[in-house]
């Protein structure tokens, strides 16, 4: 397999919040993690590099996450551990209060593939040269949405649309939804909002389906997603299996 990351501060913003990353464990097994830190001026870097960094040294500290079932457990725990470790920083740090992170993450192996988010950063499949999306946004919108209150084109451009729900450092006890998802794929694709905002999942499989390298189709997304405003950081995580693209 061969994969690849980026993340740009976009056009708008002083400073960039986003994390991400792709480690691999003993056992080859892979983790790809994208996290967009919130706070404004106040820290959200910090929150996101506190919960990429932490769950990602776990991960290759480990020889294999073992069965699938096992790895739904420690996925669950470690999230845990990096929503407590935000708090504990907040405690030390009071003038960071506020201070949280969306994370969007995926393990790969052998015989399983699991997504598992907080928040609204997205985890994408790519099969038959069509993103398919896994992950489900936290956010009051799409709460909307599925309770018919609001229809899908209304959504797009609420004014609350970025509202999360649920987030890392937001509540003591996190909980996270984790995917199943079958392992005939193309690849994967994880990002933050900055990408997703600015370009649609038809734009952007463009780009994954045309010329060039992994390196220059990730340029390529950012490169778009500032051309359209970039008026948010951009984050994209990007693997293919070594039969695809």
């Amino acid at each position: 397999m061969k994969y690849s990351y980026l993340t740009d501060p976009g056009k708008i913003r002083e400073r960039n919040e986003d994390c991400v990353t792709i480690v691999e464990n003993a056992a080859k097994e892979v983790l790809m993690v994208v996290a967009d830190g919130m706070g404004g001026h106040k820290d959200g870097e910090i929150a996101s590099n506190i919960a990429i960094n932490h769950i990602s040294q776990r991960f290759q500290e480990i020889s294999s996450v073992g069965n699938k079932e096992d790895a739904i457990n420690w996925m669950q725990s470690i999230i845990s551990e990096a929503n407590a470790l935000i708090f504990k920083y907040v405690g030390e740090h009071p003038e960071s209060m506020g201070m949280g992170t969306t994370l969007v993450m995926a393990i790969l192996t052998d015989t399983f593939l699991l997504f598992g988010n907080i928040g609204d950063s997205s985890g994408y499949v790519i099969k038959n040269n069509k993103l398919h999306k896994i992950t489900v946004d936290h956010t009051l919108v799409n709460l909307l949405v599925k309770s018919g209150d609001l229809t899908a084109e209304e959504a797009k451009d609420h004014p609350r649309k970025n509202v999360l729900m649920k987030a890392l450092g937001a509540n003591t006890n996190v909980e996270a939804d984790i995917f199943n998802v079958e392992l005939n794929v193309q690849g994967i694709m994880l990002c933050s909002d900055g990408l997703t905002n600015m370009l649609t999942e038809e734009q952007i499989s463009r780009v994954l389906n045309g010329e060039g390298t992994l390196d220059d189709k990730l340029k390529k997304l950012v490169f778009k997603a500032n051309n359209r405003g970039g008026n948010d950081n951009i984050s994209v995580a990007l693997l293919y299996k070594e039969e695809s693209k």
